[in-house]
């Protein structure tokens, strides 16, 4: 039945019932249920569903609910962030397709709030092209909530494998030169993101003498509590296949970039910064390697622990289009990547702007900010 809450947290049943049954089984095991709602109700207890993220609360008792109400639930409930409707990843890879992995080894954690650890690694010599269809995350069991994101950048060919030997706090006076021929990034994976599947006519190009022989792996480690002593061995996996798709993939960066004069003030209900990729930029950026502009499949939407929205506007010749990406619900531990819908062209001479939308009432200090969105 279609129940809401009050202030109080009270359940009350809702006079317009908005939940619709499809059906339901039991087993020895197992109460599944299957029902639907429109997106809008129209209905003020009634939250409307979105392409935000929606928070889930699920609770259960062992008994079915008699006349006299529901049964307290005690410890078995808990919350689940989602994004209903994004559309589904088509998942058409064999099980038997080569991989390789890119892992850190025994990095040693600092106690402190914020570390970027970065590490170089040679891509495993291909003689011909080839496309990687997938990249997963592979998280060392019991960090999940460390490590807060992972980037991969393609560094200059001309290293040798002498810069493989070790790694390096990254954004450091002592870190190696070599760390500075990484600038493009190639890959971004968030806290909460499950691997990412390129669609079926997309990949990741490696193998020709244009793509990464050697990349630099920065992960940033989120430890707040300053725990002491953690050891960590994550990564990525890299999926790839010797069939050739049609299209090659990149990343394009928009923002506000690290700097400090962007800065949030202490107790804001609502602060919005806007990091502006102007039509001069795009106009660079495209017009002679790709005057016929660029295919956007994903948005990965990326922010830390002030952000609440996250709004990515597109204009052309001028008139502003359809958002690209957004979430108005933006949660902190679930930063999924969002399959377009349908692919947008980005021309050269568009402009894009990302609208941050931050909230500092707990906070009683200036909060400096790391916000991309990729």
């Amino acid at each position: 039945q279609d129940y809401f809450t009050d202030e109080n947290r009270v359940l009350k049943k809702d006079p317009q019932q908005d939940y619709h049954l499809e059906y339901a089984m039991e087993n020895s095991t197992h109460t599944i249920l299957a029902f639907s709602r429109e997106l809008h109700t129209c209905d003020t207890n009634d939250k409307s569903i979105t392409e935000s993220t929606v928070r889930v609360i699920w609770a259960y008792h062992h008994k079915d609910m008699g006349e006299a109400g529901q049964n307290y639930h005690g410890s078995n409930r808990g919350t689940k962030s989602l994004r209903l409707l994004n559309p589904e990843k088509e998942e058409v890879l064999s099980a038997s397709l080569p991989y390789f992995d890119l892992t850190n080894k025994d990095v040693p954690v600092p106690d402190k709030d914020t570390t970027y650890w970065c590490q170089m690694f040679k891509i495993p010599v291909q003689h011909e092209k080839h496309h990687v269809t997938k990249v997963e995350p592979l998280i060392q069991k019991g960090h999940e909530n460390l490590v807060h994101h992972i980037l991969l950048y393609q560094c200059s060919s001309n290293l040798n494998d002498s810069v493989l030997d070790y790694g390096h706090e990254c954004y450091h006076p002592n870190m190696p030169d070599s760390f500075l021929t990484c600038e493009t990034v190639i890959f971004a994976w968030a806290i909460g993101g499950e691997g990412f599947t390129y669609p079926p006519h997309v990949g990741l190009s490696i193998g020709t003498a244009a793509d990464p022989q050697f990349v630099l792996m920065e992960v940033h480690y989120d430890n707040p509590s300053y725990t002491e002593g953690l050891i960590d061995n994550s990564g990525l996996r890299l999926i790839y296949t010797p069939v050739i798709r049609k299209y090659d993939a990149g990343v394009i960066e928009a923002g506000l970039w690290v700097s400090l004069f962007h800065n949030i003030p202490p107790g804001m209900p609502e602060f919005v910064s806007e990091g502006h990729c102007t039509l001069e930029c795009l106009e660079e950026a495209l017009g002679a390697e790709r005057p016929a502009g660029i295919h956007v499949f994903a948005v990965l939407l990326h922010a830390h622990l002030a952000g609440r929205a996250i709004r990515m506007r597109h204009f052309h010749n001028g008139e502003e289009q359809k958002l690209l990406a957004y979430d108005d619900e933006f949660d902190f531990n679930f930063q999924e990547f969002q399959y377009l819908k349908e692919e947008r062209t980005i021309l050269p001479g568009d402009n894009l702007i990302t609208e941050c939308h931050y909230s500092t009432v707990d906070r009683i200090r200036m909060t400096w900010v790391r916000q991309v969105l990729v």
